[in-house]
């Protein structure tokens, strides 16, 4: 279980601070909703260690990850952006994610595989440049496949693509979820999103997490 406990976190000049405390459970699907604002985008980034709080703990079945900094947590992050780089190819890009010394032909292979459980099979050579939006999704999907990272933070995911390519993203961010047993924390102001998602859902409110 991933559990945030009383996290205390103020900007410069804010008021009341942030309060977090949630829990994230293996497999599932954690959902997060609040106007804009409200400090959604601050809790992912507490979670994933771009800035810390001034108190509370955050942990991982039991093991503490505030001491960590970001590159070593157990933490991928997906941004509306996909954030591929436009001149690599689709299997460049999701390499992106293997460990550093992975040998090449193990690597291929590896690349190989996750790009054909997010159903981009003979995609590999493709430039990211001449990928569809919601195939661009799929290969940071893949990518966060190879990191094997139990923690997948996703900041608005959905929001750049059509309406088909939506239902059809965030029923395999469903499927990835569950099938490796991923903590799911997703932010969004989409209830539909929600709705076909969370198996539980918060919603910030005056700078506090309040079950939905």
């Amino acid at each position: 279980m991933l559990r945030a406990d009383d996290l205390v976190f103020a900007y410069p000049g804010q008021g009341e601070p942030y309060r977090f405390t949630l829990e994230a459970m293996p497999g599932t699907v954690t959902a997060i909703s609040g106007a804009s604002g409200s400090g959604k985008s601050t809790l992912l980034d507490l979670l994933a260690g771009f800035i810390r709080p001034t108190s509370g703990s955050l942990s991982l079945d039991g093991v503490g990850l505030l001491s960590l900094p970001p590159e070593t947590r157990p933490v991928s992050l997906l941004l509306q952006a996909d954030n591929l780089f436009e001149h690599l190819s689709a299997a460049e890009n999701a390499a992106l994610g293997l460990p550093r010394g992975t040998p090449k032909a193990d690597g291929k292979a590896r690349v190989a595989t996750a790009l054909a459980e997010v159903g981009l099979s003979g995609f590999e050579d493709r430039i990211a440049s001449n990928l569809s939006g919601g195939q661009k999704q799929r290969v940071a999907l893949a990518r966060t496949l190879l990191r094997d990272r139990p923690v997948l933070l996703l900041d608005e995911p959905f929001s750049a693509l059509d309406d088909e390519t939506r239902k059809t993203t965030r029923e395999l961010v469903g499927d990835l979820t569950r099938r490796h047993g991923w903590h799911t924390v997703l932010v969004s102001h989409h209830a539909d999103d929600i709705a076909a998602l969370a198996e539980a859902h918060y919603r910030i409110v005056d700078g506090r997490l309040e079950r939905a």
